[in-house]
């Protein structure tokens, strides 16, 4: 974490966290001067670079740089927000001035204000050291050569990888400083590196794409550029010849990389806005079975170098670890301290959504790779894209297009596309009968694949 400007020079960053603590300290005095009630402000910066490069050659250098200053004030129930990317003195005033005069003539809302003292990172708990932070040294040539790599890995592995959509190479990092008027102070540097490809197999009309990638905060555990390029390539390649199927239902498993829509399609329903507005078909769902009891839904936001790691939520309410579902029964949902409040409750510290959350199962084995979980769907489909946005979340009602394999005796026997899989999300996830140990983690979230008793399907 960048505590000085020597640090912060080094790590590309043109402010120190001491310059940002002090506006947020000048930010909060001149609220209180202004006779706000409450206020919270946060100082943030952000650099990265972004490369792409296509059939060998460079497409895109892209350099982004960006800061921000925003501002919450109260009055009483009265909530103004403003924000500038000016840090001077004059414009942080200007930028006060004008959450107040918006709370001034703002309607009064009984949910609104910061989060109770009771909830807020305090001491400790706001300057906890998660170990998020690895900036990466690189360079646009560099960045290129990498991206190159993988691509030309991709095209080499097989003479029917006919061509590709590009690959690249994303650098980022930022650091932010945060406070209010109820005491909470607190910021922290994080990172975020990714490498990506996306080949396309055969030619006319039997073309098919699949992508890869691979995304760290510590750019020495993103994967190796050509592993990316080939398993980009054999994903395209093994859906070649791809057919239709007719309609039916049947058991579906879901490749861990789709599996962790299935956790967050109970983020979204469990989620204070959607639980508030009556928007969600789990509204009052605490204490109920929603999964089977062989299911739990464990978060630990605390946990070192994790992408969905944090010591306090956006508010600067403190995190915990904890179970969200126990023995397939909803013990916690995702609430902002505004989302809390309308529902009578307390927050759980997610201002800004869910924390290294996992999906298990306490029937899996070591050894239930993805072969394996295969052999348990037996005959079904085996689904690895899903295509729209068909998740209706206040019926649970779900639709999506979808591609992969059919499997036969356990083993894939054809590729399938153009065809849509169905179900309700509360059948789907108390049917689920078998969870992979080929966890994946994307972002905050990490499940296995995950196999469905049966789903609807609609081929030809």
């Amino acid at each position: 974490m960048p505590n000085t400007d020597a640090t912060s020079a080094q790590h590309g960053f043109a402010y120190a966290q001491d310059q940002f603590r002090q506006l947020v300290e000048d930010a909060l005095a001149f609220a209180r001067e202004q006779g706000a009630t409450d206020a919270a402000v946060e100082v943030s910066e952000g650099v990265g670079l972004s490369v792409s490069v296509r059939k060998g050659e460079l497409e895109n250098v892209e350099r982004n740089r960006d800061k921000s200053l925003g501002v919450t004030v109260y009055l009483g129930q009265r909530r103004g927000n403003a924000s500038t990317s000016d840090f001077s003195r004059a414009a942080l005033e200007q930028t006060v001035r004008a959450a107040y005069d918006i709370a001034r003539f703002t309607a009064e809302d009984p949910a609104a204000g910061l989060p109770e003292e009771a909830d807020l990172a305090l001491g400790e708990a706001a300057t906890r050291d998660l170990d998020l932070f690895y900036p990466w040294d690189i360079d646009a040539e560099r960045a290129a050569e990498l991206a190159v790599r993988c691509e030309a890995a991709a095209l080499e592995t097989d003479r029917r990888i006919t061509n590709s959509e590009g690959a690249g190479v994303s650098a980022q990092q930022s650091h932010f400083f945060a406070g209010n008027s109820r005491g909470f102070r607190g910021g922290y540097a994080s990172s975020r590196h990714s490498l990506s490809v996306a080949p396309i197999a055969g030619r006319g009309q039997e073309m098919q794409r699949d992508a890869w990638y691979s995304s760290m905060r510590d750019p020495a555990e993103l994967a190796a550029a050509e592993a990316v390029g080939r398993y980009a390539a054999e994903r395209a390649l093994s859906r070649l010849k791809s057919r239709k199927i007719a309609t039916c239902e049947c058991p579906v498993l879901f490749e861990s990389t789709l599996a962790v829509g299935l956790l967050g399609g109970f983020v979204q329903a469990t989620s204070g806005g959607a639980l508030y507005r009556k928007a969600s078909f789990l509204v009052d769902s605490l204490g109920t079975q929603v999964f089977p009891e062989h299911i739990e839904v464990v978060e630990d936001p605390h946990i070192p170098k994790g992408k969905g790691s944090a010591p306090f939520d956006d508010e600067g309410a403190v995190t915990r670890p904890r179970h969200v579902v126990r023995d397939g029964r909803v013990e916690g949902y995702f609430l902002s301290s505004y989302s809390a409040r309308k529902l009578g409750m307390r927050t759980t510290g997610h201002a800004g959504g869910s924390q290294n959350l996992e999906l298990r199962s306490r029937a899996t084995q070591p050894g239930d790779d993805l072969d394996e979980m295969l052999r348990k769907l037996h005959r079904g489909l085996f689904v690895i894209e899903l295509m729209g946005q068909g998740v209706n979340y206040v019926t649970g009602d779900y639709s999506r297009g979808a591609a992969g394999f059919w499997v036969e005796n356990g083993r894939i026997a054809y590729p399938v596309h153009e065809i849509t899989i169905a179900g309700n999300l509360r059948e789907m996830w108390r049917n689920i009968v078998a969870v992979g140990a080929d966890a994946y983690n994307m972002g905050s979230k990490t499940v296995g694949s995950v196999l469905i008793e049966k789903m609807k399907i609609a081929g030809s």
